[in-house]
């Protein structure tokens, strides 16, 4: 039984149509469920490494690296953590597998299979078209007419034409019945039962191609694998070794108590040496201190009594409770406190007791020993200076818009709504892409934003109008007046603009000296001081998320305040184009400067410039501030040969540690990016650890590309022999003890990496 041998006819021809482009549909669908599987398995893998993150993280800000002691259940809980970190890398390789083995396989499969459909029906109409030509339908329709036409009255010469015509097409028809009955033989018996075996062929080919797929996707989706259950096990056994009678005998050994027991506190009687009539350890009763020593009493006595009942109720609790540690503690907390208020209370007692009903006796003042006032008194009264008058300021509601502490200029909404938290928080900004200023009030919970109409030099919203723009929001703040008639939105607090604001004219343009992503960098001049600055201007066409990124920048610049690191000036965002304002420094990128100048810099010079690579990124790293971009390309080179890190608009500062992005690869510098970030988009100072080695094989390679030795990779080739453990070979020239230290930023594991300060140490000492 076979496709040749029972599905010959057209109606089988159909149905084998109908079976291929169902298996095709049902292709199309295993290949969505094993992307689907993939792309889950690969999910779970990073919320896994997540997890192992987070102790990590935790435990590191915790212990701080001073571990002493580690018991038999940390142990067993570093265990845990470590297999289920073994368990994400290992669904991660099978999301891996499952993508280049079984997917791949069955997208070729899909494609012949549809070729195979195509050729089959290709051939089968061929052969149909062919033997419908070969049939002797119109040889015998031509042989009937000819039979019809005789007519044995007509002459003789065309009864014999007629005779020559008739046989002429009976021979035809006879032949071309003789070749039907062949090509009818060899189509029925060769031609098509060969084309339905090697349709039936293929399609069984097929099919166990199929069943090996399904196979190998079982066994990689299988979370029966060995290497599963050998996780769980360790895991299994981990748990196993703890031991709760013994878990802190270790610790108890290691940390036991050395020496006695500190001397008890005992009363001072050299503090008498100057004073009469007081003894130690004895209360002072007289007629002024009777009252506070009997106020004192009555609170103690009713205190012991209710530490005495709450000791019984805990000690009935301790017994009923079958001894557990938390009442025995309160227990002996309880009776502690008791005995310290039962001390007192006695101590008062007998003092009141000894008084019994008599008064108390008078306290001896003996009024030549005392003064009324102190010998120090010139210590306390100070002379009093004369301050002179405050010159009479100009009125504030005076001074231009842009001179006011409530006006931010053009800063994006984005910005406006960090700075608006409460209810009435105001200010004023420019509106963005067109020449009006516009009132932000936070208001209910979100932000509201108000269009200042101005029409002749009258500034309103829509009530009175006022010559100006601050005497407009001085109406409205000072009288509590709504923003608008349809609205109750009051003006509370203006929020001041930051201090790092520059107006425009603050700065003198010079020429273009670079371009980058947002727009031209130019040299400049403050106006004030003559003070030599760049200028990075941002395009007044971007978007405005995209200019919120710009000034980014300027954001984490602002709160750092070192040698190594491009110093902020400030930033104009009174008007378009917004501008960062940045110190000037005149040699240049360190890329281009290790590659023009790299051939006169001895190794002592370039130890000292990677020191002040590694000083800065120190200095960041104490900031929480996490670069993102580190490369020779984005430090600079001031004078003396000083290298200054630059290009914050990748950072980020994150309070943890770790900043988790999300988004394309597009923009991200791979050959510089450690292989944590590329695969989980998980950012820290040790994925800066990774860039820093990388500049560290720039700087002593005299700027080479990485990974361009021996042979060129592109990214991903460059991602794919990472992850199989290849490293780029040291620089020509290159110390051994420089080449180590790049060795220690590009371990895999990011806890392995060392820290900047460490590697500033180092190079410290090399240089």
């Amino acid at each position: 039984m076979g496709f040749a041998e029972d599905l010959w006819c057209p109606q089988g021809h159909a149905a084998l149509i109908k079976l291929q482009d169902s298996e095709l549909r049902l292709m199309e669908v295993m290949k969505k469920w094993m992307t689907q599987r993939a792309k889950s398995d690969r999910e779970f893998s990073v919320q896994l490494h997540q997890m192992s993150a987070i102790v990590e993280k935790l435990e590191g800000s915790q212990l701080g690296g001073n571990i002493d002691y580690i018991s038999q259940f940390n142990k067993s809980w570093n265990v845990l953590v470590s297999q289920t970190e073994s368990l994400s890398r290992l669904m991660r390789k099978h999301s891996e597998d499952l993508m280049v083995g079984p997917l791949s396989k069955l997208t070729l499969l899909i494609r012949d299979k549809q070729q195979l459909r195509k050729t089959y029906g290709e051939q089968w109409n061929l052969l149909s078209q062919e033997l419908c030509r070969v049939k002797a339908t119109q040889a015998k329709r031509k042989y009937q007419e000819a039979s019809k036409d005789k007519e044995r009255e007509k002459a003789k010469e065309r009864y014999i034409k007629a005779t020559l015509k008739l046989h002429e097409h009976h021979n035809e028809y006879v032949l071309s019945v003789k070749a039907a009955q062949v090509h009818h033989q060899f189509h029925y018996g060769q031609s098509q039962p060969a084309l339905l075996g090697a349709l039936q062929t293929l399609q069984e080919e097929m099919v166990l191609i199929l069943k090996e797929i399904l196979q190998e996707y079982f066994d990689l989706s299988s979370l029966l694998h060995d290497e599963v259950v050998s996780v769980h096990a360790e895991m299994a056994n981990a748990l196993k070794a703890i031991q709760p009678q013994t878990e802190y005998e270790n610790f108890i050994q290691q940390n036991r108590s050395r020496g006695e027991v500190p001397a008890c506190v005992e009363f001072d009687s050299s503090l008498l040496e100057d004073a009469e009539g007081l003894k130690p350890e004895d209360l002072q009763l007289n007629e002024l201190t009777v009252e506070g020593i009997q106020h004192r009493f009555s609170p103690l006595f009713m205190n012991v009594s209710l530490f005495s009942s709450v000791c019984c109720f805990r000690v009935y609790q301790f017994s009923k409770r079958n001894a557990l540690e938390d009442s025995r503690q309160q227990v002996v907390l309880s009776m502690v406190a008791r005995a310290r208020l039962e001390a007192q209370r006695r101590l008062l007692a007998d003092k009141l007791q000894s008084l019994g009903s008599k008064d108390a006796p008078p306290i001896d003042l003996d009024d030549d020993q005392i003064s009324v006032t102190s010998s120090n008194s010139s210590s306390v009264f100070y002379t009093s200076h004369q301050v002179p008058p405050a010159l009479a300021p100009v009125p504030e509601v005076e001074k231009p818009l842009t001179q006011q502490s409530w006006y931010h200029g053009a800063i994006p909404r984005l910005e406006v709504q960090e700075l608006l938290k409460n209810d009435g928080d105001f200010l004023v900004r420019e509106s963005q892409g067109k020449q009006e200023y516009v009132l932000s009030v936070h208001w209910g919970g979100q932000c509201r934003h108000f269009l200042i109409q101005s029409t002749d030099g009258v500034y309103r919203l829509d009530g009175e109008g006022f010559a100006s723009v601050p005497l407009l929001i001085k109406h409205l703040h000072s009288s509590h007046q709504a923003v608008t008639k349809r609205t109750d939105i009051l003006l509370k607090r203006p929020i001041i603009k930051d201090k790092w604001v520059l107006e425009h004219d603050d700065v003198i343009l010079g020429q273009s000296i670079g371009r980058g992503n947002f727009g031209e960098v130019f040299s400049g001049r403050l106006h004030s001081d003559n003070t030599p600055v760049a200028v990075k201007a941002c395009r007044e066409n971007l978007p405005a998320e995209h200019k919120n990124k710009f000034l980014m920048e300027a954001r984490i610049l602002k709160q750092y305040d070192h040698p190594n690191i491009v110093k902020l000036i400030g930033v104009c965002t009174q008007k378009q184009p917004i501008y960062i304002i940045m110190e000037l420094v005149q040699g240049g990128d360190f890329l281009t400067f290790l590659r023009t100048e790299g051939h006169n810099l001895k190794t002592k010079m370039l130890i000292k410039m990677a020191e002040n690579v590694a000083s800065g990124m120190a200095y960041l790293e104490s900031k929480k501030c996490i670069h993102r971009d580190l490369a020779a390309r984005n430090c600079l080179v001031g004078e003396e040969s000083v290298v200054k890190i630059s290009d914050f608009g990748m950072s980020r500062q994150e309070q943890d540690g770790v900043y988790s992005a999300a988004g394309g690869m597009k923009q991200i510098p791979v050959k510089w990016t450690a292989p944590e970030a590329l695969n989980y988009g998980r950012y820290t100072t040790e994925s800066d650890v990774w860039s820093f080695g990388v500049l560290l094989w720039e700087t002593f390679s005299r700027g080479v590309t990485p990974y361009t030795i021996p042979h060129t990779l592109s990214n991903q080739q460059t991602r794919d022999e990472v992850e199989r453990g290849y490293r780029m070979p040291a620089p020509t020239n290159c110390p051994d003890e420089i080449y180590a230290l790049m060795r220690q930023c590009w371990q895999y594991e990011p806890k392995n990496r060392p820290s900047f300060p460490h590697h500033q140490c180092l190079l410290t000492e090399y240089f």
